[in-house]
């Protein structure tokens, strides 16, 4: 079967995120002085072929964790779908 992974990889909350902060004060320059406190982070997409989706989401984590985020400095989130 095939299947979706949608993976969103963050900074962590006790670090510093210099994208984040650049957003930020950018939002004052635009006049959108009511928004703050951006983080930015990584959207990725893969295509996984598993037997269910349990093993979709563990091979999903292994490429996480090998590959896709630090996570010394990044949390991450997976949410499988069904193709």
């Amino acid at each position: 079967m095939k299947f979706k992974a949608e993976i969103d990889v963050m900074p962590l909350d006790a670090l510093l995120d210099p994208q984040g902060k650049a957003v930020s004060q950018s939002f004052k320059n635009i006049g959108l002085d009511t928004v703050s406190n951006a983080r930015v982070g990584k959207f990725v997409t893969l295509e996984i072929e598993a037997s269910s989706a349990e093993d979709a989401k563990k091979l999903a984590d292994d490429a996480t964790t090998k590959l896709l985020a630090n996570l010394i400095m990044e949390s991450y989130e997976v949410k499988i779908k069904e193709l």
